[in-house]
């Protein structure tokens, strides 16, 4: 397991603090990027719960960040980024159509929270690996 995927796993079950799903894919970056802890939890303070509007995924959203904080922005990037996705999760891209979905298997939010997270993690460090930036 990568250390960026370590460190998202353990914000997620930090039992002190909670961090939305876009903060704790952000976080394990921060340091490579330059970024402080503080500085990322105030820019990714709107962004759980689906932009606190049940939008665009929280996770995915901050895999965006990620590739952004290290200048990755091109369109073939965002493209394979977001197809990704799409392939991963019958289209759905937006908080409450994942958690509708999820529910309707009858499974709990965390968990698919946490693996959206995680996906986002590890989607975005093998981006990041194969365009040489980290």
């Amino acid at each position: 397991m990568s250390e960026f995927r370590e460190t998202a796993e353990k914000l997620r079950n930090d039992p002190e603090v909670v961090y939305n799903c876009c903060c704790a894919a952000v976080l394990p970056f921060a340091d490579k990027a330059g970024i402080d802890k503080e500085t990322v939890m105030k820019m990714t303070k709107n962004f759980g719960g689906g932009m606190r509007n049940a939008d665009r995924c929280g996770a995915i959203c901050g895999g965006l960040m990620v590739l952004g904080m290290f200048d990755v922005g091109d369109p073939k990037t965002i493209a394979e980024y977001y197809r990704s996705f799409r392939e991963n999760h019958d289209g759905m891209l937006d908080c409450r159509d994942l958690l509708k979905a999820n529910a309707a298997k009858g499974l709990p939010k965390k968990p698919h929270c946490d693996g959206m997270v995680y996906e986002s993690v590890e989607l975005a460090e093998r981006l990041l690996k194969e365009r040489g930036k980290i």
